[in-house]
């Protein structure tokens, strides 16, 4: 699976050491012991510009089978993160969106303010997470949990899709 990251940050474009969540993401993912094979791409760092950020998530999803992008979901006025998302994508999915901010709303009531946004662009899966590295390890332990049987899915993968439905039965 490859997997490809972009931190949404005007002040994370300005000065590259002040990315802190995409990082963490990237480290998460080589981590994970639930992922299987996984290439990972070093964070793309760009800034809260919707159309930016659309020209980006339209490039990775031709080479890659996960975009996650970290930041921008907030109320600010700069934060478009969702909108940029939500114009690229060919099926939302809210389940998603769902138990990411379940997780993150166990852990403070502030998550209520996110606006997180995941969906699938051709056999692509999109998903937006919040900028706060905290609440990126927080969404990750939720995301790793299926985020190898979604791309399984989007691609019909069907002898991996059926395995993966027999070792839950």
């Amino acid at each position: 699976m490859r997997i490809a990251i972009i931190t949404i940050s005007d002040s994370s474009f300005v000065d590259k050491s002040l990315d802190r969540s995409g990082p963490v993401l990237r480290d998460l993912i080589q981590k994970s012991e639930k992922l299987g094979a996984v290439t990972v791409t070093d964070p793309l760092v760009i800034p809260d510009e919707r159309e930016l950020i659309t020209t980006s998530l339209l490039s990775l999803c031709d080479c890659n089978e996960v975009v996650l992008t970290t930041g921008g979901t907030g109320f600010a006025p700069r934060d478009v993160t969702p909108e940029a998302t939500n114009s690229v994508i060919e099926r939302a999915c809210p389940g998603i969106v769902t138990a990411l901010l379940n997780r993150s709303l166990q852990a403070t009531p502030f998550a209520a303010l996110t606006r997180l946004s995941a969906g699938i662009r051709g056999s692509t899966l999109i998903v937006n997470l919040p900028g706060n590295p905290k609440a990126v390890k927080e969404c990750f332990e939720v995301l790793e949990t299926f985020l190898l049987h979604a791309v399984q899915l989007i691609k019909d993968d069907r002898e991996d899709v059926v395995k993966t439905h027999k070792q839950l039965s």
